[in-house]
């Protein structure tokens, strides 16, 4: 079974047993999430999307920081002496799907 789940604004494509990082959740490691926000199903080649769908994606933490690349911004201006540098490193989150029920 498949499923489009949206998680925090983003859209995934899950299936059982699958290991994701999202964007950053609140919840501790081993904490189970389930997600009610189902947009399409899937299942021995039935599709099911829009209101229809009564499905509920459940997700274990595995891991409850993550850290992604560090991203850098540097600005500057040629003879001006301006130079600005700014960085950041997006927080994640690793979950592994559990059950499309």
């Amino acid at each position: 079974m498949l499923a489009v789940v949206k998680i925090a604004g983003q859209q995934f494509k899950v299936k059982a047993g699958d290991s994701l990082y999202v964007p950053h959740l609140e919840g501790k490691t081993g904490d189970t999430i389930q997600f009610a926000d189902v947009l399409m199903t899937e299942n021995n080649g039935t599709v099911v999307s829009g209101t229809n769908v009564s499905v509920t994606v459940t997700a274990e933490i595995v891991s409850d920081l993550v850290k992604g690349e560090k991203v850098i911004a540097f600005k500057m201006k040629r003879r001006k002496g301006f130079r600005k540098l700014h960085g950041h490193r997006t927080q994640y989150t690793k979950i592994k799907v559990t059950a499309i029920a």
